[in-house]
């Protein structure tokens, strides 16, 4: 009995496994391992059911769908993540994505470049693993290592200066610019602006403050920027005491580049008896919950934490499916969220 002749699918059909498998003379089994990216199919065959695939809209499985994705989260990371909630948001925001994309998230703390290596290695050899998210790091000694690596890497709250990683972040530049033209519309002109140095995305900070403040020299910008050598509240109360002791209240607003850093300047000004906002209006950038019980409760620039997590797996995810894309630097919009740290200047 002759064979029953092929059935070409017309494009205004929506096409089944197994009426692709028929135009291949293959199993249904054989079009599945195709489509979801699994071995077991040649890599020519493989391409033509895909394509047959696409061209006949039918809805292909995701590429990273019952794979694992690594977060190496910096040391950075993780003592944000015993301090605050900002870490603690976005591996909220991956882990709702992830639930999403049918994936796994394992989550490995590195301290230094060769851990790092070591995890880079370990995640070329592993064919489950679809890539890997860096969380807050940017330090180029740890990036290096990252360089020609097989596996799709997607840098999370901090970017690649060369731009041959992909990353997602807050727009640092223009949420502390959002921070100063507000401070300014309500008549402040010297404003303090409170920070550690030392990652990439903090100076977008203090370069989106630096761009709207008024016209003055180096030396009168100067100083007007109070520096801390870590996030810890208290760290920043003394500084602000140092910086009134040295020049007394010069100032009537202060933006901190971090939530920790303005509660901490409020401790510092209440300590002299300062009153926030009556005498020294306060912004912080972050967002996070507990200000909200601050005393005054804080205003702040809100981060987008939990879709810079979810954002960043999608970036992830569009590269492992093997699409060319070139790497892309995303910055997702903050919003101001008034307070009662703010008020007009006297």
């Amino acid at each position: 009995m002759a064979a029953a002749p092929k059935r070409p699918v017309r494009r205004s059909q929506r096409a089944r496994l197994e009426d692709i498998a028929r135009q291949f003379d293959v199993s249904i089994a054989t079009v599945s391992r195709a489509l979801s990216d699994q071995p077991g199919v040649r890599a020519d065959l493989k391409a033509r059911i895909r394509d047959a695939a696409l061209r006949f809209s039918y809805a292909l499985p995701s590429p990273v769908a019952g794979r694992r994705a690594i977060v190496a989260a910096s040391s950075a990371a993780m003592v944000d993540y015993t301090r605050s909630q900002f870490t603690l948001h976005v591996l909220e925001g991956i882990a709702e994505r992830a639930k999403t994309l049918g994936m796994e998230i394992e989550t490995r703390s590195i301290a230094n470049a060769e851990q790092g290596r070591a995890l880079l290695d370990e995640a070329r050899a592993a064919d489950d693993v679809a890539g890997l998210l860096f969380l807050t790091l940017d330090d180029e000694a740890m990036l290096a290592p990252t360089r020609g690596h097989p596996k799709p890497i997607v840098l999370v709250n901090g970017d690649d200066p060369s731009m041959r990683l992909s990353s997602v972040a807050p727009c640092n530049r223009a949420a502390a610019a959002l921070a100063t033209d507000h401070l300014r519309a309500l008549g402040h002109e010297r404003i303090l602006f409170l920070m550690r140095r030392g990652r990439r995305t903090i100076e977008r900070r203090f370069e989106g403050w630096r761009d709207r403040m008024p016209a003055m020299d180096h030396a009168r910008l100067t100083d007007l920027v109070v520096e801390v050598d870590d996030w810890l509240p208290e760290l920043a109360q003394a500084a602000i005491e140092r910086r009134l002791d040295w020049r007394g209240r010069d100032f009537s607003a202060i933006l901190a580049a971090g939530d920790s850093l303005a509660i901490g300047a409020a401790m510092g000004l209440a300590a002299r008896g300062i009153k926030v906002p009556e005498e020294v209006s306060i912004i912080g950038m972050d967002g996070l919950p507990q200000g909200a019980f601050a005393n005054p409760p804080l205003s702040a620039v809100v981060m987008p934490m939990r879709e810079i997590g979810s954002v960043a797996l999608d970036l992830l995810r569009d590269k492992a499916s093997g699409a060319e894309t070139t790497p892309r630097r995303v910055e997702l919009a903050c919003h101001l969220l008034e307070r009662k740290s703010t008020g007009r200047a006297r």
